[in-house]
């Protein structure tokens, strides 16, 4: 086992080289970038205010305010700072040159940094876990990814929980009983929720019970009050608990379908192999057949499945649910970052992210063993 593991984490390194390779060469081929985000921000306003003010179709054009920067365009110093700043270019300067470089020196010229060598420079400071810091937020990667982590992991660490602890004894459950009166009626509970899309089922919950056209039972945004420190440490607990319900409920009910209808099935498909007739025919009882020889073979296939559950959950799935909920946090983050083509923060989290993930694979074979001890990982072929 322990040469599996040293080759499944030798092989983490390639996998998350191509990741990154992968996404830094489509960055290249998007339109539009941090500088032209920032050009298009400080240049635009001028146009935006005069087509808000119906110059159109025969009306008086005003000439612009030759004070207002954008009417002229940025200077080019200014755009070339800005590409040294996020490390688009370099300042060359002949030899000698003992001043500050800048694009204002004779003796100073401004160079582009080739796509191939920023991402060398990109993985050597991620190597060394270096994710620099944002482009418009000015605070570090790692701090931004710490500030917006409590919302994520409210809503991921609870869903996947409440995911699995009520979906795979339900699962069961449902496969003992198959046909009967309460697998009919769950199976349609269950049906018609995984039907009903997540951020419908948010606003559902919130015109229901956050003070939309019915109750005002819980509250609409954030996870906390504002005397939230004047509380004590069971009224934390309470209110804590108290704002999170229905986030959490919202994000884990496509899950949750998903996990009890798999259970089922695979507790149907061992239920009726060959073993489990010779277990009863020895005069087992049936919660030992169930869980003594059919649970560990059943919940390979639920295992497997873990690591997509949880990095999607805990890790990407909640942009929606953070929206409608006034969450402020890692789904946020990233589609923020996205639109504004903030670099470091999104290869910064994609590099984290994966690699949680490609490690969270590796557990998962771990617990795939101590599941079934009768599988070998270094048995091949």
């Amino acid at each position: 086992m322990g040469a599996y593991i040293l080759r499944r984490l030798l092989l983490v390194i390639p996998t998350l080289l191509g990741i990154m390779v992968m996404n830094f060469a489509l960055t290249q081929l998007v339109p539009g970038g941090p500088i032209e985000q920032i050009q298009a921000r400080l240049e635009g306003e001028g146009d935006s205010i005069q087509n808000l003010s119906g110059t159109e179709g025969g009306g008086v054009q005003e000439e612009p305010d030759s004070s207002y920067v954008g009417a002229r365009g940025l200077p080019p110093e200014f755009l070339a700072k800005l590409e040294v700043q996020f490390g688009f270019a370099r300042f060359v300067c002949a030899e000698g040159f003992t001043g500050k470089p800048s694009v204002t020196a004779p003796e100073c010229q401004k160079e582009k940094i080739p796509a191939l060598e920023r991402f060398f420079i990109m993985m050597g400071k991620y190597i060394r876990f270096d994710f620099g810091e944002s482009y418009f937020r000015s605070i570090s990667v790692v701090d931004l990814i710490i500030e917006k982590m409590p919302v994520s992991i409210t809503l991921g660490l609870w869903s996947t929980l409440i995911a699995y602890f009520i979906s795979i004894p339900l699962g069961i459950r449902k496969a003992v009983r198959d046909g009967s009166q309460f697998d009919t009626w769950t199976s349609g509970i269950i049906i018609a929720a995984y039907a009903i899309p997540g951020f419908l089922f948010a606003i559902l919950l919130m015109v229901l019970f956050a003070g939309g056209s019915y109750f005002q039972i819980f509250p609409l945004r954030g996870l906390s009050s504002s005397n939230w420190d004047e509380l004590s440490f069971f009224g934390q607990v309470l209110d804590y608990l108290w704002h999170i319900i229905l986030p959490v409920t919202a994000s884990t009910i496509a899950s949750f379908a998903t996990l009890t209808l798999l259970t089922k099935n695979s507790f149907l498909d061992e239920i009726k192999k060959q073993y489990v007739m010779t277990a009863r025919a020895k005069g087992l009882s049936e919660n030992r057949v169930l869980y003594g020889h059919v649970f560990r073979n059943a919940m390979l296939i639920v295992i497997a499945g873990f690591p997509g559950l949880f990095i999607g959950v805990f890790f990407g799935g909640s942009l929606i649910i953070e929206l409608i909920f006034s969450l402020d946090g890692l789904g946020q983050l990233g589609y923020r970052s996205a639109v504004e083509r903030d670099y470091p923060v999104i290869f910064g989290t994609l590099f984290f992210f994966s690699l949680v993930g490609l490690v969270i694979g590796i557990v998962s074979d771990l617990v795939y063993v101590w599941v079934d001890p009768r599988i070998d990982f270094e048995r091949r072929g």
